[in-house]
C-alpha cells in the first residue's frame, strides 16, 4: 500500500489540496485561484485572502479526495503548510487539517512553505523534458545526489538554500529588502502593465528592447547587522532595480496619471527583466560553484519566467531543474511531498500545533 498524504496548502491567495503517493506521485491538485478577487488592488489583499480561504477549503478538498477517488481509510497522514504566509490565510488550513487529523485519528505534518516549492522537483508529471534540456527531477526520484543548491524565488521570497540532506538544510542567502517577484509586481504596477506583474512584465519584453536601459548591479551591504548567512556573496537587492524603473518612467513623462508610450514601457520592462535575470543566475552560479552541488532547483512563481529558464539553462545545462509551471505557483501537491519525506523521517506534530508566518528555512 502506498504511503497516502492528503495536503493542505493556504498560505497565501491559493486554496489547495492534493492527494500524494509516495511523495511523488500526484493523484489530485486542486487549486482555487484568487487571482481575480486581488486583481484589482494589484496585489494581495490579506483580510479578503483569509475570508476566500474559509468558503474554499472544504470543497476543495473534497474535489481532491473525489478526483483521486481515495477514501478517508487510505490516508496515513494530513500534511499542511504552516508557515511562512499570511497569518489569517494559514490559519484556515492549518485550522482545517487539525480537524480532519483529530475526526480521522491521522498523524499531522506541519509543512514548510519554502521546503515545499524545493519538493515540487520530486513529482512526477507529464511534462516532456525539452530534448536538449534533460530535466534532473527524473533524478530526484531514486538516489538523490546530494548537495543541492535550491534558489526558491516568489512574491515574498527569494533564497538560496543549500540542501545537504531530506530535512537539512542551509540557508546561504536571501534577498535584503524586496523579494524578486514582489519587484515584478512593483515595477508591473507603475508601468501600468497590470497583476500579476511577472508574467504582465515578460509579455510586455517581449517587445522591448532590453539593451536600451542599464540597470547598475546591485551592491548589498550587511553592514553590522546580524544575518544568518556568512557574507553577501550570496545576498540579493531588488528595490534599486524597482527605484530606477520608477524614475525611467518618471524621466520620459509618467505618472500623476500620464501614460507612457507603449514602445518604451516594453523596453524598462525588457531592460529590467534581463537585469533581474542575469543577477539570479550569477549568484546561483557563484554559490553552485562554491559548494561543488550536483544539481540547481529553481522553484517558487517567478520560476516560471521564460528569460530566466533560458538563461539557468545556458549556464547550467541539465544540472538544472524547473517544475511544470503548473508546479512553480503556489499548489498542495508539492506540500504532499515535503510532508512524505517529513513522515518517513518520523516528523509529527500534535494538534496544538501554531501557524508560523515568519517561519525559516535553514540555519
Amino acid at each position: 500500500m502506498p504511503v497516502r498524504i492528503l495536503a493542505i496548502e493556504t498560505s497565501c491567495d491559493e486554496t489547495a489540496a492534493a492527494v500524494i503517493d509516495d511523495g511523488r506521485f500526484i493523484r489530485s491538485n486542486v487549486v482555487a485561484s484568487q487571482m481575480e478577487l486581488h486583481r484589482r488592488y494589484g496585489g494581495v489583499f490579506p483580510e479578503m485572502a483569509s475570508r476566500a480561504h474559509v468558503e474554499a477549503i472544504a470543497p476543495v478538498i473534497d474535489a481532491a479526495m473525489t478526483e483521486a477517488k481515495a477514501s478517508w481509510d487510505s490516508l496515513r497522514a494530513v500534511a499542511v503548510t504552516k508557515g511562512p504566509g499570511l497569518p489569517g490565510s494559514l490559519v484556515v488550513g492549518v485550522n482545517a487539517a487539525k480537524g480532519i487529523c483529530l475526526a480521522r485519528d491521522l498523524p499531522l505534518i506541519g509543512v514548510n512553505h519554502l521546503e515545499g516549492h524545493i519538493y515540487a522537483h520530486w513529482l512526477e508529471t507529464t511534462e516532456s523534458p525539452a530534448p536538449s534540456a534533460p530535466q534532473v527531477r527524473r533524478v530526484l526520484h531514486s538516489e538523490t545526489p546530494f548537495p543541492l543548491l535550491a534558489l526558491i524565488i516568489s512574491g515574498g521570497h527569494t533564497e538560496l538554500v543549500l540542501m545537504h540532506n531530506h530535512g537539512r538544510y542551509q540557508l546561504l542567502g536571501h534577498t535584503v529588502d524586496d523579494a524578486v517577484g514582489e519587484a515584478f509586481d512593483k515595477v508591473a504596477r507603475l508601468l501600468g502593465l497590470g497583476y500579476p506583474g511577472g508574467p504582465a512584465v515578460q509579455r510586455a519584453a517581449e517587445s522591448g528592447d532590453p539593451r536600451r536601459f542599464q540597470f547598475s548591479r546591485p551592491r548589498v551591504s550587511l553592514g553590522a547587522r546580524t544575518v544568518r548567512v556568512a557574507n553577501d556573496a550570496y545576498m540579493f537587492s531588488f528595490s534599486g532595480a524597482k527605484t530606477h524603473a520608477l524614475r525611467l518612467a518618471q524621466e520620459h513623462g509618467g505618472g500623476n496619471g500620464r501614460p507612457l508610450d507603449r514602445a518604451l514601457v516594453n523596453d524598462i520592462a525588457a531592460s529590467f527583466q534581463d537585469a533581474v535575470t542575469d543577477w539570479l543566475v550569477e549568484k546561483t552560479a557563484r554559490a553552485a560553484e562554491a559548494f561543488d552541488v550536483n544539481a540547481v532547483l529553481v522553484g517558487g512563481g517567478v520560476s516560471a519566467n521564460k528569460l530566466l529558464r533560458e538563461k539557468m539553462r545556458a549556464r547550467f545545462g541539465a544540472a538544472v531543474s524547473f517544475p511544470p509551471l503548473y508546479l512553480c505557483t503556489d499548489n498542495a501537491a508539492m506540500i504532499g511531498a515535503a510532508g512524505y519525506y517529513a513522515f518517513l523521517r518520523g516528523v509529527r506534530d500534535d494538534l496544538a500545533m501554531d501557524v508560523a508566518p515568519d517561519l525559516k528555512l535553514g540555519d
